[in-house]
């Protein structure tokens, strides 16, 4: 259970415990059609340094057209990566590693997130990571699928209505089952749709009153806005952990793609040797060398794990959690 993957802390300094520092990651499940060999390869890779636990991200259907007969164009809806659920089981199954499904409000309905529950009390997993979700690709801004949410917060709202014995229209769930657990986002330079970073925080602060029992950011390359904000959302009255998202930089195209696509900042310091690259091999080595002190300065400072986005960059993060763990 994430509860006790992560005990509370009132305080960053209450964890500087001299522990061995938590290490865990997200995959992505794999596009429709090309197997599990990739992602089982991602597991191979980063299991000996003992993850806590791996996340599995789960994606929406996205609108694709193509062109039919007599000049008219089709629009259909299509789920690039499907099987999040059933990639949670293959990995508990094969590893034995505790394993946190994404849910999120995108794209589903409240009868999807019900079945969805349905399945992982099923296949006997607990925990979960609930978040709303991007918007669509068409989408100039995030509209709710007809039947699902707008907010986390109803997202949240839902699954501690199945804990406590009813399904989304009211009706009693007849064997209860084990209660779900679950895990939420943070973002340390706020979501980009929130006005302000105060009011990014007090969701934050609602989502740990709802029952969250631990926060994951969104990925950063400045631990300052990491620690400014741990410190503000202490302040705040939040005491669940923050888990700090991490992600090495691994090809030139990111230099400009990561901070637009994530709404984050490049330290002027690391956009300075990035500027220097010419290759995305030695973007990969900047990456490598600017997360491993980033790591080193959250652990010394008493974060107690880091969580790491896999996506295009596995042998960087192996590369640095041999240096780290």
């Amino acid at each position: 259970m994430i509860s006790q993957l992560y005990p509370p802390a009132t305080t960053p300094a209450a964890s500087a415990s001299g522990a061995h520092p938590g290490f865990s990651f997200e995959v992505l499940p794999p596009l429709k059609g090309n197997g599990t060999e990739t992602l089982f390869r991602t597991i191979e890779t980063l299991a000996p340094f003992a993850p806590r636990h791996i996340n599995i991200t789960t994606h929406r259907a996205e609108y694709v057209y193509r062109e039919v007969e007599g000049g008219l164009v089709e629009r259909s809806r299509v789920r690039r990566r499907p099987g999040t659920i059933a990639i949670a089981a293959a990995i508990q199954q094969r590893w034995g590693i505790p394993v946190i499904p994404h849910l999120v409000c995108s794209g589903s309905t409240k009868q999807d997130i019900e079945y969805a529950l349905l399945d992982l009390q099923f296949l006997g997993i607990s925990d979960v990571f609930l978040l709303r979700g991007d918007k669509a690709k068409e989408e100039a801004m995030y509209q709710p699928t007809p039947g699902g949410y707008t907010h986390a917060l109803e997202l949240i709202d839902q699954v501690n209505r199945f804990n406590d014995g009813f399904f989304a229209d009211g009706t009693p769930i007849k064997v209860k089952g084990t209660p779900f657990e679950f895990g939420v986002a943070a973002y340390p330079e706020k979501h980009e749709e929130a006005p302000n970073l105060e009011s990014d925080i007090q969701v934050l602060l609602e989502k740990q009153r709802r029952g969250a029992k631990v926060a994951i950011t969104q990925l950063f390359y400045d631990n300052e806005r990491f620690f400014a904000f741990l410190d503000r959302a202490r302040a705040a009255g939040i005491t669940i952990p923050i888990i700090p998202g991490l992600k090495p930089l691994t090809k030139l195209s990111q230099i400009s793609v990561v901070p637009k696509t994530f709404r984050c900042d490049l330290p002027q310091p690391l956009y300075a040797e990035l500027r220097r690259c010419q290759t995305d091999d030695a973007v990969k080595q900047v990456g490598i060398e600017w997360a491993v002190a980033q790591c080193r300065d959250l652990l010394a400072h008493g974060i107690p794990s880091l969580h790491f986005y896999t996506l295009s960059a596995v042998d960087s993060i192996r590369q640095i959690a041999t240096q780290i763990y």
